[in-house]
């Protein structure tokens, strides 16, 4: 049995490290969250910005296939603590939920701060505590977590710690992997955190860039390999991004790590097929531009028709003296050449982390017994739409009732054979 006397620190204040936190108070132990921010749950809240996207209504098996490799890995925590318990759990604390027109799941009130307001409200009344500008750098000497805080190194001792410091992605919010160095000096095995969910840098022309920077565009389709995805994107400074180019960031990044470029394929009018399209394009033009034409002709925006421009440049060609049925193909096949992924500090999550070699089905770390590990800062990777969110969750109560189990399991013995 556990005994209020049980110390467990949960380290990271986000979705994975409250998780935990709530299970263990739930328990019975005494829980102390640390966290080198000034606040709890920092990128959550950024996360909601422009909506809380918790969850996906999708069937479990299409669910977990958005997992890719880490499924198999994932699947034991995810199903314990799925799509609906979470709504559940949501709506415990005020906040109900609904599925918007794509299967994603907010909740009613569409932000993240009532939601984390609620949720802290519920952890303090549970007695636990935090410990903010507290940053984890390690083991001292003696065993004990040190941390740095304004007032120097602080050193605490834990029965049983749970490492959620989340990936690499907005280090400003908090993650900025620094925890990876640490964890490798104690043979841990690391996969190098790289950009998930990111943008891509494209070498645009001044003319294109200063037009057309932070421009959408809307209803188009993605082609790479045998992938093609409907969306939008927007037109970057460096390059393009979007939610349709996240989709596929894990396949362009590797392809980019081979090849040292990748290219896209847009399809700005993905549904008009081309007999229909080259019909459109072969009425007369009269006195209008080529711009105007193509606006009215095939309903392309300004931002479409300078994609297209830049890519008959970049080719040595020219729109004007392409004949209707050429000018029909190329409009639903742009290419974009990739020549770099957007720096890892800018994308929505990261990829790699602890291996799941590392860890048991507890999500306890075999080399450091009593520490346990949850969230991004594991080997997985996913796509926006909820699936980011429900790991995290996921995996914070998985680790959570690991280490309240590993309590009940091993710290009486290990007690009574100190005692004597």
């Amino acid at each position: 049995m556990t005994s209020p006397d049980n110390h467990v620190a949960i380290i990271g204040a986000g979705p994975a490290g409250l998780m935990a936190a709530e299970v263990l108070a739930q328990g019975g132990i005494r829980v102390t969250v640390y966290d080198a921010m000034p606040s709890a749950g920092r990128k959550f809240l950024m996360a909601g910005r422009g909506g809380l996207n918790l969850t996906h209504s999708e069937p479990l098996p299409q669910f977990m296939a958005r997992y890719r490799e880490a499924a198999p890995k994932l699947h034991a925590a995810i199903a314990a603590f799925p799509p609906d318990a979470l709504r559940t759990w949501s709506e415990a604390l005020g906040e109900p939920t609904f599925i918007g027109t794509s299967g994603r799941v907010f909740p009613k009130a569409f932000k993240a701060s009532p939601l984390l307001r609620a949720w802290l409200r519920r952890l303090d009344a549970a007695g636990v505590r935090f410990a903010f500008r507290h940053r984890w750098i390690g083991w001292d000497d003696e065993g004990r977590l040190a941390f740095q805080t304004i007032d120097g190194t602080k050193a605490v001792t834990a029965d049983a710690t749970v490492l959620a410091l989340g990936g690499a992605s907005w280090p400003r919010l908090g993650s900025d992997g620094g925890w990876a160095s640490i964890l490798a000096d104690r043979g841990i095995a690391i996969s190098p955190l790289r950009p998930a969910n990111s943008g891509f840098t494209v070498s645009w022309s001044d003319v294109f860039r200063a037009r057309f920077e932070g421009q959408p565009l809307k209803g188009i389709a993605l082609s790479f390999g045998l992938h093609r995805l409907r969306g939008e994107a927007v037109v970057t400074q460096s390059g393009i991004e979007g939610g349709v180019i996240y989709a596929l960031s894990a396949e362009l990044r590797e392809a980019i790590a081979v090849k040292h470029e990748a290219v896209l394929h847009v399809a700005l009018r993905p549904d008009i097929d081309q007999l229909e399209l080259a019909r459109r394009l072969s009425a007369p033009r009269g006195k209008q531009s080529l711009s105007n034409f193509l606006r009215k002709a095939v309903q392309l925006s300004p931002v479409a028709v300078g994609l297209l421009q830049e890519a008959t440049i970049n080719a040595g060609q020219s729109l004007s003296t392409m004949s209707p049925e050429r000018l029909a193909e190329f409009i639903n096949a742009v290419p974009i050449k990739l020549t770099g992924v957007a720096p890892i500090a800018r994308a929505i999550s990261s990829a790699g982390g602890i291996s799941f070699d590392e860890l048991d089905a507890d999500y306890m770390i075999r080399k450091l017994p009593g520490v346990f590990a949850a969230g991004e800062m594991l080997d997985w990777e996913a796509p926006t739409g909820g699936y980011l969110l429900q790991s995290s969750f996921a995996t914070g109560a998985a680790a959570g009732r690991g280490a309240l189990e590993w309590l009940k399991r091993y710290l009486p013995s290990l007690r009574a054979s100190s005692s004597q």
